[in-house]
Formats: structure tokens, sequence, C-alpha cells
């Protein structure tokens, strides 16, 4: 595990990158893809945890096993009492206050509902969760989520599992501009790892993948992939990167450099 340089929620971590559990060809790749990235955290839900479920057991068991810090979420709820309901079950059973917010609003885009988001938000946090709510770009509801209580907001890329990448880098670079002091963590619709970086060097605090790594033909060689990728876009908004510019700039200067001239002949 790399070294701790990255406070979010009360621990330290050193990966910035955050890696889904779900859809995996096996437990056993999944906890090799885990290791390949170095992510500092994984999802998980508590649909996939069952005390009666052998399987789910043993997904709990090497999960625990791998160290790494959990994020519960509150996946597939659709209202405010099923997503406040799922928390607090996953408290219990993840033993954590850490919950990812999730409360869909559309079926086919699976975008997040803004208003009972924000309900649900203020509900847990005054339950003491630490909130890490999946929400879209949306300045207006980002404030609200503040408001409420949420220290972490994680704006979607695009749409879930739908690989597209970045779709409004203007309004996420809107978002991250506005709220330096929060955390922010782009959430779903992340494919590449070159997607992973452009999030990296706007800022964001850290990047969740899941299908990306978990669909790819190996899975373990994408999560190492996915997990280089976040450190050299840490690195490389931390160095400053160039801005762009319309006109072409010589990287070679020539001010101050010899020129040779050839002698026209002279004819006699």
């Amino acid at each position: 595990m790399t070294a701790p340089n990255w406070e979010i929620g009360g621990r330290a971590l050193g990966s910035r990158l955050l890696l889904g559990t779900a859809r995996y060809p096996s437990l056993a790749v999944l906890q090799q893809a885990i290791r390949a990235s170095d992510a500092g955290i994984v999802t998980v839900s508590l649909r996939r945890e069952s005390a009666s479920d052998r399987a789910g057991s043993q997904f709990w068991s090497l999960i625990k096993e791998m160290g790494v810090a959990v994020l519960p979420n509150t996946a597939g709820c659709k209202t405010v009492k099923e997503a406040v309901t799922t928390a607090e079950m996953a408290r219990e059973v993840f033993e954590t206050p850490w919950v990812k917010l999730e409360v869909i609003g559309d079926d086919y885009t699976l975008q997040p509902h803004p208003f009972l988001l924000v309900e649900a938000a203020e509900a847990l946090c005054r339950r003491g969760f630490e909130v890490f709510p999946y929400t879209t770009e949306d300045l207006v509801v980002a404030e609200r989520l503040i408001q409420a209580g949420c220290n972490i907001l994680m704006p979607w890329g695009a749409p879930i599992g739908s690989g597209q990448g970045l779709n409004n880098p203007y309004a996420l670079r809107t978002l991250r501009a506005r709220y330096p002091e929060i955390s922010l963590i782009v959430d779903a619709g992340i494919g590449k790892p070159s997607h992973a970086i452009q999030a990296m060097e706007m800022g964001y605090d850290g990047v969740l993948v899941n299908t990306a790594v978990a669909r790819a033909t190996d899975p373990v060689q994408m999560g190492r992939a996915f997990g280089l990728a976040v450190a050299a876009g840490r690195l490389a908004y931390l160095a400053g990167a160039m801005p762009t510019q319309e006109m072409a700039e010589p990287s070679t200067p020539v001010t101050g450099t010899p020129f040779w001239h050839s002698s026209p002949e002279r004819h006699g």
C-alpha cells in the first residue's frame, strides 16, 4: 500500500483510486485487481452481504482480509426511506459510518434524484454518517448537499457503466473551482485510464471506477493501469500543467542563436 498522502472522511490513505467490487468474473480476480490497483477504498453494496448466504460471507471475508477502507453504498435505492434504512443496515454490517449515498431518479440514465438525494443526505448527516453523495455536476445541488452537512461530493462523469468519460468537463472544472475545500471524487462513466487522468489533472481528489476494470479483458492489468493513471494525473496537477494556447511556440528559443547564410555565387 502506498504511503498515506490523502485524508478523506477522517482516514489517511495512500491511493486516490476507489474501486467498485461488482461484476467481476470471480472473487479471486476481484482480490487480484484490488491489489494490482493499490486502491485505497473499495465500494460494497449491502445486497452483496447476507448472513445466510455463503457467497456473501465469502465476499465480506475477502474484503476484510484485504485491509482496505470500505465504503458501503445504497445502490438501487429510489426513495429516502429506502436509502436511509439501507445505510443504517450497512453501518451495522460493515462497521463504518461511511456511506456512498445513491438515490436514483431515472431508470434509463441512473441519474441521481436531486431533491430526494438532498433530503436523504440531511437525514443521514443528522444520524452521524459521513455521507459520500453520488450526484450530478450541478452547482445548485452541490450547494444544497454541502448545506446538508456533506464534506464530500461524488459528481458523475457520465451515466453509470457507460464508459463515456467526462461528458461535461466545463461543469466539472467549475465545480472544482467553486468548492476548493470540498473533497470531490468523480464517480460513474469512467471507461479508460485516460479519463481518470483527465479528472485528476482538473484537481479532483479521487476517481471511482468499477465497470471499466471489472469488465476488462484482463481486470487485474486494468486495475493496475487505473492505479497508475490516478497517480500520474495527481502528479500532473500538482506540477502545474502548461496552459493551452492558440499559436505555436518553439520549444527551442531562437533569440541569440547564430544563423549561417550562404553567400551568392559571383559570376565574372
